[in-house]
């Protein structure tokens, strides 16, 4: 996002929260170059490993990547899931090793780093460009964009303003008085307003469109990037729009689509465990369930939400996280009224609780959490898990005594013992080992050295000990002194 800030001479980045990209964006530049003008479009794919999903669809819309490789870094996991992103796509990478500017820079190892996933470049003999850049203080910023156009041409990267309408959704979402609203990547032919269009299970006639700069345009050529007004529901974030002749064909075709979606779904049901299974697991205490009601502003963020929300496990997955519903928008009393009935917690990321459904949640004591930043809502979930866990204890074994003789009185017998590894502590709890079976357990009530009673004896030292509930102490036997702890589970 500071390279595109860059590039366009705007801030995107300050409007951000966490410092990171929530969603895709898509911005056209224009530059001069010796054969005149060209326009550039740029999708920004966010660089948290989160966001994976809607990486991996940017990759799918372009003829090209500009993977931002951080200088002081180096390569990061993220980074090398880009790498995959854009092989599988088969497209040319351009490396813009950033940062070069700050003192920690090492330009040398990022490109070791990078030779070893592939990469190898011009300069040491292989055929990936790599440009040296500093977004911040907008250096090698020319460089890059030169080669860009030169790729391009050696691609022959071309399309026809003339042909059948092909475009790709790159973020849609729900706004308040426009209805849904969807990001449109043309990459083939010329979309107009009125234009009757299919996206999926989705149709509708656009009624207004959007250049990325808010103007309003009356049509969008190849590599334009759009917002448009007009469809019946909001898409998913990846589908494929195109043109079609009137409204009846546009129904015809949904019609058949939806149709056809019902049909999968049915036969991936099958198979699948009952409910009535599920609600008998549960009953008898074998599965826990974490249920959520999700809302999110945009419905990219939904689905890289849930993908990474159905992630998170515990120990064993002895509980099992649900999202019951997953939608675009403010958290509304309908969501309310279904985290009543299933038991669930909501969580909303950047959407605000309506004042109506805030008075319900306090009424009926729903759970509701909202998140600006990913990271804490996954943290809050897993540490919401790990509250659901039964405890697990363990033995932390303290040290061992060997019953050297036995006496006796008026309160029971007492072993005379010799502290032969790490300590023994009264009021632990204790086995007694007799030829290495297990005689008695029970707990360290008197524990005495000469005349005194002690808190604890350490190897090497002499002491009396009692035991509650067992007298018939023999010589020989191993007294072992133990604690049990509750161990953290997550």
């Amino acid at each position: 996002t500071t390279l595109l800030d860059a590039i366009r001479r705007t801030d995107v980045v300050s409007q951000e929260f966490g410092g990171i990209t929530q969603h895709i964006g898509a911005y056209q530049t224009e530059i001069s170059t010796q054969d005149g003008s060209k326009r550039i479009t740029f999708i920004d794919t966010p660089g948290h490993a989160a966001f994976t999903q809607m990486r991996a669809r940017g990759a799918q819309v372009t003829d090209m990547v500009i993977l931002v490789v951080a200088a002081d870094d180096g390569v990061m996991p993220q980074t090398i899931e880009a790498i995959n992103h854009a092989r599988a796509a088969k497209v040319p990478i351009i490396v813009a090793v950033n940062k070069v500017d700050k003192e920690d820079a090492n330009v040398e190892r990022t490109k070791q780093q990078l030779m070893e996933h592939a990469l190898v470049p011009e300069e040491w003999g292989g055929e990936t460009i790599v440009v040296e850049i500093s977004a911040k203080e907008k250096l090698g910023i020319d460089d890059l964009l030169e080669m860009i156009t030169l790729v391009a041409e050696m691609e022959e990267l071309r399309a026809d303003p003339g042909a059948a309408v092909q475009g790709t959704i790159v973020e849609a979402k729900l706004e308040k008085g426009r209805g849904p609203v969807a990001t449109v990547l043309v990459q083939d032919g010329t979309l107009k307003t009125n234009d009757t269009v299919v996206v999926n299970t989705t149709w509708g006639r656009i009624r207004a469109m959007t250049d990325d700069r808010g103007r309003k345009v009356a049509k969008a050529g190849p590599a334009s990037p759009v917002e448009v007004i007009g469809l019946d529901a909001v898409p998913m974030a990846g589908d494929r729009i195109e043109v079609v002749k009137d409204e009846r064909e546009a129904r015809d075709l949904v019609a058949g689509r939806v149709e056809a979606l019902r049909e999968q779904r049915a036969g991936e049901t099958r198979g699948r465990i009952s409910l009535q299974d599920l609600f008998k697991q549960m009953a008898a205490g074998e599965v826990k369930e974490f249920n959520i009601i999700l809302k999110a502003d945009v419905q990219g963020s939904v689905e890289v939400l849930r993908e990474s929300l159905e992630k998170v496990t515990v120990t064993d997955e002895e509980v099992k996280l649900a999202v019951l519903h997953a939608g675009v928008g403010n958290i509304g009393e309908s969501d309310i009224m279904l985290a009543n009935a299933s038991n669930a917690v909501v969580i909303g990321f950047n959407v605000r609780l309506d004042p109506k459904a805030r008075r319900m949640a306090e009424d009926d004591r729903i759970d509701v959490r909202t998140y600006n930043v990913i990271y804490e809502l996954l943290d809050d979930v897993q540490a919401a898990m790990t509250g659901m866990l039964e405890p697990v204890y363990e033995e932390r074994v303290l040290g061992l005594a060997e019953v050297r003789a036995t006496f006796r009185s008026p309160r029971g017998a007492i072993a005379g013992c010799m502290v032969t590894d790490g300590r023994v502590q009264r009021g632990s709890e204790v086995r007694v080992l007799r030829n290495k079976e297990e005689v008695f357990r029970g707990r360290l009530s008197s524990l005495r050295h000469i005349k005194e009673d002690v808190r604890e004896m350490a190897a090497g030292f002499e002491c009396g000990i009692m035991l509650d509930g067992f007298n018939d102490f023999k010589e020989g036997d191993i007294i072992q002194s133990f604690l049990i702890e509750e161990v953290h589970r997550a």
